[in-house]
């Protein structure tokens, strides 16, 4: 493995630990008290979901909206589901239902959603096939900074979490723990201003609600407005 890569792989092991247990083990209830932190769902623990997407079919009508019919989004301002890992989905959901990641349209309709529900939709979307490959440029700052990162501005690679390709990381062959590679999201094909608007928010901290998110607030805070433009460019082409 590359310095480069050890780079990310370090610090997300120390912030991640070992991907084993189950996401009931949760951070444990928070402190009602004025002063109290709001509570971080754990997800260094989590083994991957499941559930049945035929049902999870029947249960897409309104995601559909905007999410589009097979999963790919109708504007840009939303994420592509199709092909993503399906216990990334469930934690999106989760976190919506539970008032841990907010937003005005998302919350409302992950509110009245059972944990089956969530389960189901999650298995749905992950069983469609993901948006096709682009025309990435290989040789730009965005290609760069996914790949290699940048050590002298303390900028890790992407491609450590979420794999060479923007689909899911591939497990390291070492004896380190293994990281919860089912919670980290697939960024092929998302558009660039969706994804420049999920860094902006890790780095101002409106993304905060779990462990991995603690993590991308420490990455996105090493990256300037023009690294996260590079990026984001760059896998909305890849």
């Amino acid at each position: 493995m590359t310095y480069r890569s050890n780079l990310l792989l370090a610090g997300l092991l120390v912030m991640a630990g070992a991907a084993t247990g189950a996401i009931a083990q949760e951070a444990p209830a928070a402190d009602t008290s004025a002063s109290a932190p709001a509570a971080t769902l754990d997800l260094r623990r989590i083994q991957p979901i499941s559930g049945d997407a035929h049902a999870g079919a029947g249960k897409a009508a309104v995601c559909a909206a905007c999410h589009g019919a097979q999963g790919v989004a109708i504007a840009p301002t939303f994420p592509n589901l199709a092909g993503q890992s399906a216990t990334y989905l469930y934690v999106q959901l989760k976190e919506f239902h539970d008032g841990e990641r907010n937003d005005p349209v998302m919350t409302a309709q992950a509110a009245p959603l059972s944990d089956t529900d969530m389960r189901d939709l999650a298995s749905y979307y992950a069983s469609l096939a993901p948006k096709p490959a682009g025309q990435a440029d290989a040789n730009s700052r965005g290609a760069q900074l996914y790949l290699a990162g940048d050590p002298e501005q303390g900028i890790p690679p992407c491609q450590g979490c979420h794999g060479p390709t923007g689909l899911g990381p591939q497990p390291h062959w070492s004896s380190a723990p293994q990281p919860p590679w089912a919670t980290y999201p697939h960024l092929r094909g998302q558009s660039s201003l969706y994804t420049a608007k999920q860094l902006g928010d890790f780095k101002s901290g409106a993304r905060a609600g779990s462990s991995n998110a603690k993590v991308m607030q420490g990455v996105a805070a090493t990256l300037g407005d023009d690294d996260v433009q590079a990026l984001s460019t760059y896998l909305s082409t890849l």
